[in-house]
């Protein structure tokens, strides 16, 4: 199988930092244009711990899927009608979780210990996305900014059943209770979506160390004016998070789609062989 190459259509950039109250970063990035993946984890859990699952998170991550589409192409169908994207990014992260849970239970240090998620795999002009937790993704497409992960939060869910509106929501103590993370309990409940992409569509992957202090109409403001610097417009980001009061760790992944990349056809043989496998 051709290996999968998409840096010449997709670019990305990363910035990670304390913050200005924090000491250490539990916070952890990966960005690979080649593969079209990109992951960001915030960790949680006593001293160093939360350091120590996000970074299981997007190093354990970040090798089985490479490894994972090495062997099927994320554009193939599965058995069950799904795309391997999907299938893949699923059993993997099922598969990190349990890695966490298991390194949590077994050392003292590390109880406790966990992580929120925000993941995506691009293939064949759209994404695979999972998200766990309140890390979020955001897309600018057309100058307009849009929310593509719904938090796994306390939070979120008082303002879904009406208890707070979202203005109350930016004053309240209850910002940092999440309701879903990697790596507390021995399965995980992983949200999954598929999305389109366009050209010229920029993503926005972030800890909530970033949309806690900067409000999504200057987030989209900066998108819309650097995204031709995208390392520029990261660092910016952080810089604006910090400028606020950099209360936590701060994390983003920019993603920009310069070109539409359709799976390559496959030919005849391969069809037939494929369909083989699943009938």
């Amino acid at each position: 199988m051709t290996k999968i190459d998409l840096s010449d259509v997709i670019e990305m950039a990363t910035c990670s930092d304390p913050g200005q109250v924090r000491t250490n970063n539990e916070d952890s990035v990966l960005a690979n244009p080649q593969l079209g993946l990109a992951v960001l984890a915030d960790g949680m859990g006593g001293y160093n711990a939360g350091e120590v699952a996000s970074s299981m998170a997007t190093a354990v991550l970040g090798c089985e899927l490479e490894h994972a589409f090495e062997i099927h192409p994320p554009h193939q169908l599965s058995g069950d009608g799904r795309t391997w994207a999907n299938a893949a990014l699923i059993d993997r992260v099922a598969k990190t979780n349990a890695a966490i849970y298991h390194a949590a239970i077994s050392n003292t240090k590390y109880n406790g210990m966990g992580t929120t998620l925000v993941m995506v795999q691009f293939f064949d002009n759209r994404m695979a996305v999972a998200h766990i937790g309140d890390s979020r993704l955001y897309r600018l497409r057309d100058g307009e900014l849009s929310q593509v992960t719904h938090d796994h939060s306390l939070l979120q869910e008082q303002i879904d059943s009406g208890l707070i509106t979202p203005e109350q929501a930016r004053f309240s103590q209850n910002k940092n209770l999440v309701t879903r993370a990697m790596g507390v309990d021995a399965d995980v409940d992983t949200e999954l979506a598929e999305h389109a992409v366009l050209p010229g569509d920029i993503y926005l992957l972030c800890s909530d160390g970033l949309n806690d202090m900067v409000e999504d109409e200057e987030i989209a403001l900066t998108l819309s004016s650097l995204s031709a610097n995208l390392p520029l417009c990261a660092q910016q980001l952080v810089d604006m998070a910090n400028d606020s009061g950099g209360r936590d760790n701060v994390s983003v992944i920019l993603v920009k789609i310069k070109q539409p990349f359709p799976a390559p056809e496959m030919t005849s043989g391969w069809k037939e062989r494929v369909q083989s496998w699943f009938s």
